[in-house]
């Protein structure tokens, strides 16, 4: 790696050499501009090939205007997506003093678009969980109310037909009877509504396919690794090499095992430091399913909040709806496993599920 000076520029003295030789060796893109005249005073290859073809780059304003836009100043800093190449780049300046004989700043930029594409990459993902967690809570929903108004229904229109009966052998009015009918009309159609929804909600069946839990569980402890290093969590992964796939659609079980390690996280953010530790192990059961777990050491639960846990719209948080594991249980239900509870020995919660081994079903 070599420095290159701007053009016409004279040989350098010996404070200019050792600046030079200063950025050659230093691996990220970096240059020095006369604090002064804002002119280009060396710079390293690295930079020369990252910005080289930026046009006005060897002229301090310039770069900055075509970095940040007009007004920008030195001190502009943050991380900037360059036009010329499409890639963003963290911008650190520095008084460099009086290097090359003259007061200089440094700029130091770093290529941070693997960064920003893995963090688009994340916040994609999150957006499609949370659409999917929206998609089943309407799923919910919509399966309680038509079971909830499907029985009053059925006996309204009951309640009408015999109502239609007493008027035809008594011989009551016409206008009773033809109001009779029109609402016995309105009720079936409204039970033909229901109905619909019904097997709506019933025909949505997960994409299942062979699934390495692995895999799964590595892509949720990345979408909160921010979180649980902010509470400074230890996290224990104990999935084994030999666990068999599981049959299950990848983006539902993201979701119930986000929604579990999520809780977990909060069962412990009053919990000292010392003792917040989180462990997801998994294993093949008595009955051959496969079973993973959630073990968390916060305060855990009461019997009598146990027993409602998964009730739609129960919940223990000051903030929550209720309805993240109502959700959880009609995923891991369509997959024809079961969601569980228990306590944990020495204190915390243990949740769980299981799930059916994909060999035999694809």
């Amino acid at each position: 790696m070599s420095a290159t000076r701007a053009p016409g520029a004279r040989e350098p003295a010996a404070p200019a050499a050792a600046l030079a030789e200063l950025l050659a060796a230093l691996p990220f893109a970096c240059a020095a501009y006369a604090r002064d005249s804002g002119r280009l005073i060396a710079a390293n290859a690295a930079f020369e090939a990252e910005f080289g073809q930026l046009e006005g780059h060897r002229q301090r304003e310039r770069l900055l205007e075509a970095l940040h836009g007009c007004g920008a100043n030195v001190e502009t800093g943050g991380e900037v997506r360059a036009p010329h190449n499409g890639r963003w780049y963290a911008l650190y300046w520095r008084d460099a003093g009086q290097a090359a004989g003259v007061g200089a700043l440094l700029l130091t930029a770093v290529d941070i678009s693997e960064r920003i594409e893995i963090l688009d990459s994340h916040k994609s993902r999150q957006d499609k969980l949370l659409f999917t967690s929206r998609l089943m809570s309407v799923g919910e929903m919509a399966a309680t109310l038509a079971h909830e108004l499907n029985q009053p229904l059925a006996a309204i229109v009951n309640y009408l037909n015999g109502s239609l009966r007493l008027v035809q052998q008594s011989g009551g009015p016409a206008q009773v009877e033809r109001a009779l009918l029109a609402a016995r009309t309105q009720a079936e159609h409204a039970s033909a509504v229901i109905a619909r929804v019904r097997e709506f909600v019933r025909a949505r069946e997960p994409r299942r396919d062979a699934q390495q839990l692995a895999q799964i569980a590595d892509t949720v402890l990345e979408l909160l690794r921010l979180e649980a290093e902010r509470q400074q969590l230890r996290i224990e992964v104990d999935l084994g090499p030999s666990l068999p796939a599981a049959y299950a659609d990848r983006v539902m079980v993201e979701q119930v095992l986000l929604n579990l390690v999520k809780n977990a996280i909060e069962a412990m953010r009053e919990v000292p430091a010392d003792r917040r530790a989180l462990r997801i192990e998994a294993r093949v059961n008595l009955d051959g399913e496969i079973e993973l777990r959630v073990l968390d050491r916060g305060k855990g639960l009461s019997p009598a909040e146990s027993e409602q846990l998964f009730s739609p719209f129960f919940t223990t948080k000051t903030d929550g709806l209720g309805i993240g594991l109502a959700i959880c249980r009609s995923i891991i239900e369509y997959h024809e496993g079961r969601l569980f509870f228990e306590p944990r020995e020495g204190g915390g919660s243990v949740f769980g599920f299981t799930l059916p081994p994909a060999e035999g079903r694809t």
